[in-house]
């Protein structure tokens, strides 16, 4: 089987990350925290006018450039190296998501004047769906959306909303009938992010983003906001964005691994450098398999979102496992290496240790996801 990327996506992955070493430096990005709003609006405007890139995976018919889901991968991937604090996860690969799917399924209207503001760079979405009594059970909801005429009403409180201060849609997963775990009656809207009644708490996460807890007060929206699929679509959006995050993470991996390494080039004692000890050799050689391992389970992940339903939960689950597994190998191996600098604000390695530790757990453990395939094997 041929595993090698076409010339485009070698070109893709080639202009984005040539842009990101000239604008997203280590120094660069500590200035875009420092920011009253936790980033460069700039780079994003970059991205979608002076590259043309955030259309890499949508239709050409909206202006994209015909890909998918490997060049979502691909992206995050670059993006990871620079622990970049876009929201490209949030924006085009499950907004995006969601829009292509509401294209093929009633919502044609919504997908076509959403995609090309996407594209544009002028649309920024967030994604509402965790609660905090929730955990990683998608459908354990309280946010509630009731029919109002032609349209609906929202109530409820959404957690940790990446990218939410930045947004100008939301998109929100609410309770349209059922009780509270109950697939059927779960639903998913697009909303305009300036809605009256739409309350936002903002703040700083650990590993460098912008988020916020939403709280949803007699929030009008109309019936057009509903994008068809239920808790079905739900999953295969939270699918796409875990495997894509897993891009996400091996290009953090290789970060950490690269960081490593060159610190024990130059970090001596006892008057050698300590990459000449056999025990960090041995390390070394550990970390740079999980970093292998990584890419590989997150190209396994993507070339089978396309599955049905079962075969593609069971394929995500297995890549998020072990990539949970092994980015929390690699970063902590890393931190041990450095010693106490490791985890200095002063130091790269520190801030990619964050992200790793979030990705860990976002969208799902290990535990999580084991116990997901385990029950979709035990199903079949």
């Amino acid at each position: 089987m041929d595993f090698s990327y076409t010339e485009t996506q070698d070109m893709l992955r080639d202009t984005l990350a040539r842009f990101l070493a000239d604008t997203y430096d280590f120094e660069t990005r500590k200035m875009m925290l420092a920011r009253p709003e936790g980033r460069d609006p700039g780079v994003w405007r970059a991205l979608a006018t002076e590259l043309g890139i955030l259309g890499a995976p949508f239709a050409e018919e909206h202006g994209g450039l015909g890909g998918g889901a490997l060049e979502n991968m691909i992206m995050m991937e670059e993006l990871g190296k620079v622990i970049a604090i876009e929201p490209y996860l949030q924006t085009v690969v499950i907004g995006g998501g969601a829009m292509k799917h509401a294209k093929h399924h009633g919502g044609g209207a919504m997908a076509d004047a959403v995609i090309p503001a996407i594209i544009s760079g002028e649309a920024v979405i967030a994604f509402a769906y965790a609660e905090p009594q929730g955990r990683y059970d998608l459908a354990n909801l309280r946010t509630t959306a009731k029919a109002d005429g032609a349209g609906y009403v929202l109530n409820g409180q959404k957690a940790v909303v990446y990218a939410a201060p930045w947004a100008t849609h939301l998109l929100v997963t609410a309770r349209i009938g059922g009780s509270q775990r109950e697939r059927e009656g779960v639903a998913l809207f697009l909303i305009d992010a300036k809605s009256p009644g739409v309350v936002r708490r903002d703040y700083p996460t650990v590993d460098g983003f912008q988020a916020s807890e939403i709280y949803f007060e007699n929030v009008a929206i109309p019936g057009d906001a509903l994008i068809a699929g239920g808790i079905d679509l739900v999953e295969q959006l939270v699918d796409e964005a875990t495997v894509a995050m897993c891009g996400e993470a091996c290009g953090i991996a290789r970060k950490l691994h690269e960081g490593t390494l060159d610190y024990t080039k130059q970090r001596k004692q006892f008057g050698v450098p300590i990459g000449k000890f056999q025990v960090l050799q041995h390390r070394m050689a550990d970390i740079f398999i999980e970093v292998e391992q990584i890419a590989s389970m997150a190209l396994m992940g993507t070339l089978k979102l396309d599955l049905p339903a079962n075969g593609r939960k069971a394929a995500v689950s297995l890549a998020k496992a072990k990539v949970s597994r092994s980015i929390r190998f690699v970063g902590q191996n890393a931190i041990q290496t450095h010693g106490g600098i490791g985890i200095t604000q002063e130091l790269a390695i520190g801030h990619y240790f964050k992200r790793a530790t979030m990705i860990e757990n976002q969208f799902g453990s290990a535990d999580f996801h084991l116990d997901r395939f385990e029950q979709l094997t035990l199903d079949a």
